[in-house]
């Protein structure tokens, strides 16, 4: 590795934060490239021949020895593949970029948006109240309390002295992210299906990292349904598909149906109105479809699956990534239908809009 000095100024990188940067840049593209390590890497090239990407100390063969290092990549016959440790890192960058975005731009943003008898402490103290938990007494400022009362000689403890922990109140939340993978996702020019990956690996690292009690799943609906883990995701592509709403929210319902969690929600990214259902009663899984205009068989059916999580008291909130009339009169009678809530979204405050209404919605369970 070669070094290049140069002088120094407040804005300069060290050769590490370079190096971030680079991993950075490098998980971003691999989920436009479906988790392809390979073209990521032609396509990281072909940015350093424009902008000089690797300029400052480090070649692209250097920093692809750096990926192998870390363990982000392996080379297997010529070829290099994405390891678990790779996947993480791309799920961790995600979270960073929509949570950081997230911290400086939604005003009124907390953490922990309440507390009360949960088993999480935080750093805050309140005065005893009947009922409190003994374990989360705060030893240290009660013994202070104590002293600046009756001073160290004369030791003699009152209720008024106990200082306890504040607690947040916990609550477990499951919930199924419904991303459609339909073929408008990539048309008209506008990659719309890397912001919803981003979306979810950063949701699913949030939930990981922060509110370990709550569950995930996650499920692709396009002709058909079906459900992926989180290492899936960065494979994810989007096929010539129709958008078989009916079929994801039907087994989003199936998956939350078997939680044990109190409280159920659904979050939907979608750029289209249904155009496609289930032939009924064919066990041969054939599908009915019609791309023009609002089709009532279609439209019906789905709208009986709104209704369908209402019963079970499922609340649905819709992310439209898309201003399609048909889209917006769909989602208007949707969510009518379910008692859910529906946004339209752009695509760069995709992230920030689903972040803000999980927790939004986890203070709200906790009420």
């Amino acid at each position: 590795m070669k070094f290049i000095y140069s002088k120094w100024t407040e804005r300069s990188l060290t050769d590490e934060q370079r190096l971030e940067k680079l991993f950075s840049l490098f998980s971003y593209i691999l989920l436009q490239t479906n988790g392809d390590v390979n073209e990521a890497l032609d396509w990281l090239s072909q940015l350093d021949e424009q902008y000089n990407l690797f300029d400052e100390g480090i070649s692209l063969s250097e920093f692809i020895e750096q990926l192998k290092e870390k363990g982000y990549i392996e080379e297997n016959e010529g070829m290099f593949i994405l390891k678990s440790k790779g996947d993480m890192r791309i799920r961790q960058d995600s979270f960073k970029e929509i949570f950081g975005n997230l911290k400086k731009s939604a005003e009124g943003f907390h953490e922990s948006p309440q507390s009360g008898k949960g088993v999480e402490r935080n750093n805050t103290t309140k005065k005893y109240q009947f009922g409190d938990q003994p374990q989360n007494i705060d030893t240290t400022q009660t013994l202070s309390n104590t002293f600046k009362r009756e001073g160290i000689e004369e030791f003699k403890l009152n209720e008024e002295d106990i200082e306890i922990f504040d607690t947040e109140l916990q609550t477990s939340v499951a919930t199924v992210l419904l991303v459609d993978i339909s073929h408008s996702m990539i048309l008209y020019g506008e990659d719309r299906i890397t912001p919803a990956k981003q979306v979810a690996l950063g949701l699913s690292e949030l939930i990981l990292s922060k509110y370990r009690k709550d569950s995930l799943n996650i499920v692709l609906f396009g002709d058909e349904a079906k459900e992926v883990s989180v290492s899936e995701l960065p494979f994810v592509s989007v096929g010539p598909f129709h958008t078989n709403t009916k079929a994801g929210l039907e087994l989003a319902r199936h998956l939350l149906r078997r939680k044990k969690n109190a409280n159920k929600q659904i979050f939907m990214i979608t750029d289209g109105k249904p155009s496609a259902i289930y032939e009924p009663g064919t066990y041969s899984r054939k599908i009915y479809k019609n791309s023009w205009g609002l089709d009532p068989k279609i439209i019906n059916k789905t709208l009986d699956e709104a209704m369908a999580c209402r019963r079970e008291k499922i609340k649905i909130t819709t992310f439209m990534i898309a201003q399609d009339p048909y889209l917006v009169r769909f989602v208007q009678e949707f969510t009518k239908a379910n008692h859910g809530k529906a946004y339209y979204s752009s695509l760069n405050k995709l992230g920030e809009q689903v972040f803000v209404d999980y927790l939004r919605n986890k203070s709200k369970f906790e009420d």
